[in-house]
């Protein structure tokens, strides 16, 4: 499915000009690399956010990618992420490279109804996983978005972008900090 994203992409003359809209990163990842290829080749993706620029401004001068994934390849995503975010921002030059999987927010059921809303797709359980793709490969411990320590190495730079994220996708405002350990 990656090859064929790959190639409409690569043949079709489209009028954006950014490398955001033309996934040479995955493509490039895709022949460079021999152990993600197998892992590459059923992933492919939605949408890299923002059809101006593909980007979000966060904090300052700062700026982040935003890929957007189907929601039924989120946990074959989540085995490689870890090396793609890396290897993507390298490509990116620097810039911080977040995944998510694209959720559908349904509206509350009218009066009299009897069609039942799935939790998942509620604007809050939206939100809620939406926050914990955001912040992968941390673990969100508490209801005050407290990140787990142990990969307080990993994400201590990211966390303004982490929030300048979320801000932009749901409209609210959020503060991370990590678990301290009391003695």
């Amino acid at each position: 499915m990656l090859k064929l994203f790959l190639f409409l992409w690569k043949y079709v003359n489209h009028w954006y000009s950014s490398p955001f809209y033309k996934p040479q990163g995955f493509f490039d990842l895709d022949n460079s690399n021999q152990e993600l290829r197998t892992e590459l080749k059923d992933l492919f993706i939605n949408s890299a956010i923002y059809p101006c620029c593909g980007q979000i401004d966060v904090a300052g001068n700062k700026k982040a990618v935003v890929i957007h994934v189907p929601y039924r390849l989120r946990k074959a995503l989540r085995k490689i992420q870890i090396i793609l975010v890396r290897e993507l921002g390298k490509k990116f030059s620097g810039k911080d490279v977040v995944f998510t999987a694209s959720r559908r927010i349904l509206r509350p059921p009218k009066k009299g109804s009897a069609v039942v809303r799935p939790r998942n797709r509620t604007l809050t359980a939206v939100d809620e996983s939406m926050l914990e793709d955001i912040v992968f490969p941390a673990e969100i411990v508490g209801k005050r978005i407290l990140l787990d320590p142990k990969e307080r190495n990993s994400t201590e730079s990211k966390l303004c972008t982490f929030a300048g994220i979320y801000r932009k996708l749901s409209g609210k405002d959020v503060v991370f900090e990590y678990l301290v350990a009391e003695a």
